[in-house]
């Protein structure tokens, strides 16, 4: 595992260099996506590189991490409203590319996701943050190694967190569909982004190496192609 410290801006263009890269280079490149505020200064930095013609996204596809269980598309605090409107809309990608998780499954299996992932050709670049408790997508502490796609319900610290986005800790979903750890390790490239204080303390477990379940992120000590970005707070312990 490599880590790089750098700034916001600079951590969204260096990933940024290596997604352009790889849609230059590949037929049908497949990115795995993030939503929250952390992913948002390399959407951003997508948004820039297409408008001025150095990228195009028409042959991209993309399949984010997870999504609210309870929560259609036009919901706008749903992770399809959020890719939607954070970079789908302002790119050249075809909409029917981009994959987010069902929100509203009721009978249907979630491996169905894994199988869609499987069928595109695998995901050549996948895109993390990390919650504080060390969560990465919605796989909580505890949370299976051996997880593929599945319906998890949400840790009160990660409720916490994300009420920040909602107008009451009360509206925010008790469970979401998820990728599993294994579906994330199944990637041929990982990069994570930590950025601000309060994700020191988990950066600082992550770089112990060791690796548990109560970490979920400790997993990818595992995988052979990961790197980790966090800024000078996230590095600070």
């Amino acid at each position: 595992m490599k880590y790089v410290v750098l700034n916001k801006d600079d951590i969204a263009k260096d990933i940024a260099d290596r997604i352009v890269s790889l849609i230059k280079t590949k037929e049908k490149p497949v990115l795995g996506l993030a939503t929250g505020s952390t992913p948002l200064p390399l959407y951003e930095e997508l948004i820039k590189r297409y408008k001025e013609g150095e990228v195009s996204f028409k042959n991209v596809k993309t399949f984010n991490l997870d999504e609210y269980i309870g929560l259609d598309e036009l919901n706008d605090q749903s992770y399809r409203y959020f890719m939607n409107h954070n970079l789908f809309s302002h790119i050249d990608i075809d909409l029917n590319n981009t994959y987010v998780p069902n929100g509203l499954i009721k009978d249907e299996d979630p491996l169905y996701y894994d199988k869609m992932i499987k069928e595109a050709g695998g995901i050549d670049i996948q895109v993390l943050g990390i919650g504080t408790d060390g969560h990465i997508a919605f796989n909580e502490p505890g949370a299976s190694f051996d997880s593929l796609t599945h319906i998890e319900a949400l840790k009160e610290s990660t409720i916490k967190d994300n009420s920040r986005f909602f107008a009451s800790i009360d509206d925010v979903p008790r469970y979401a569909i998820t990728m599993g750890l294994k579906s994330i390790m199944n990637a041929r490239e990982i990069v994570l982004i930590a950025t601000g204080k309060a994700k020191a303390k988990v950066i600082s477990e992550l770089k112990k190496g060791i690796i548990s379940n109560d970490l979920p992120a400790s997993i990818l000590n595992k995988h052979n192609n990961v790197t980790i970005y966090v800024d000078e707070e996230a590095n600070s312990l």
